[in-house]
C-alpha cells in the first residue's frame, strides 16, 4: 500500500513540475486547414512535410504506428509508394536457417525505426530518447502549435541562463533546455514543387504531415459525424410533425 501511494506522489509531484516549468509558455496559434468541423489536411504541404521527415526527423525520430501504404491517403499512388517503402529495409524473418534478415520495405510495413531498440537510440543520442513522433501532435496539449513553436523556438540563450552540456536553448520547451539541436535550417531541404524552404514553411509543412499521420483518418471522421449531424437533424424535424400530429387533437 505505501509503494502505490508512493507512485500516486510521485506521479502527481511530476506533473505539477511539468505544469510548472511549461506552464507559463504561450505557444504562437496557427491556422490549419485540419482544425474546425470540416477542416481537411493540406496535401501538397502533407506532401511536402513527409520529405522533411524523410531527410531531417527520420535519422533519429521514428514513426511506428504508420505504415507506407498509408501514404495514399495524402495522394500517392500504388508506385510512388512502393518507391518510397523501397528506400528502407526492415527486420523480418525468421528464414529457413531459422535466422533473421533485412529486406527492402514493402507498402504494408511500418516506417521503419532509424532504431534497433531504446539502448541503441540513447547512445547514439548522448543519452536522449528521441521519441517516436506518430502521434506526437495527439500527445501533445494544442499539439499542432507546440510542435510548429519547437521547431522555430531556437535561439541564444539570454545571458543570465546558464545552459548545461550538450543543451539548446529553445523558447517554447519546458524548462528551455532541450537535448535536440535546431534540426532545420533555410534551404535545407530541395522541395520537388519548387516551394521555397525556409525554416518556418518546413515546420509548417511538417506539422502537416505529422498531423495526419496521427490521424489519417480524421477527414473520414469528420464527413461521418456531418452525416450523423444531418440525420439526428432530419430525424427531430419528422419526430416533431409527427408529435405535433399526434397530439393535435387535444387542443
Amino acid at each position: 500500500m505505501r509503494s502505490i501511494l508512493s507512485i500516486v506522489l510521485f506521479s502527481v509531484f511530476f506533473s505539477f513540475s511539468a505544469l510548472a516549468a511549461g506552464g507559463n509558455i504561450h505557444l504562437p496559434e496557427k491556422e490549419w486547414s485540419f482544425d474546425g468541423f470540416l477542416g481537411s489536411f493540406d496535401r501538397a504541404s502533407a506532401q511536402r512535410g513527409l520529405q522533411v521527415y524523410k531527410e531531417v526527423c527520420a535519422a533519429c525520430h521514428g514513426l511506428d504506428l504508420v505504415s507506407y501504404r498509408n501514404l495514399e491517403i495524402l495522394g500517392f499512388n500504388e508506385n510512388e509508394i512502393k518507391a518510397i517503402a523501397a528506400e528502407y529495409t526492415v527486420v523480418d524473418g525468421p528464414n529457413d536457417e531459422g535466422e533473421m534478415f533485412e529486406r527492402p520495405a514493402k507498402p504494408a510495413d511500418r516506417f521503419s525505426n532509424p532504431f534497433t531498440n531504446e539502448q541503441a537510440a540513447r547512445a547514439a543520442n548522448n543519452g536522449a530518447y528521441p521519441p517516436d513522433l506518430s502521434l506526437m501532435t495527439e500527445a501533445r496539449p494544442n499539439g499542432a502549435n507546440y510542435v510548429y513553436a519547437l521547431l522555430t523556438g531556437y535561439k541564444d540563450a539570454p545571458k543570465d541562463v546558464k545552459m548545461m552540456d550538450g543543451m539548446y536553448y529553445n523558447e517554447y520547451f519546458p524548462g528551455h533546455q532541450i537535448a535536440m539541436a535546431s534540426p532545420l535550417s533555410d534551404d535545407l531541404v530541395e522541395y520537388a514543387d519548387g516551394t521555397e524552404a525556409t525554416v518556418d514553411q518546413m515546420a509548417q509543412d511538417v506539422v502537416n504531415f505529422l498531423s495526419w499521420a496521427a490521424e489519417p483518418n480524421l477527414e473520414d471522421r469528420k464527413k461521418m459525424g456531418l452525416k450523423v449531424l444531418i440525420f439526428l437533424a432530419f430525424f427531430t424535424i419528422i419526430f416533431y410533425l409527427m408529435k405535433k400530429r399526434i397530439w393535435s387533437d387535444l387542443h
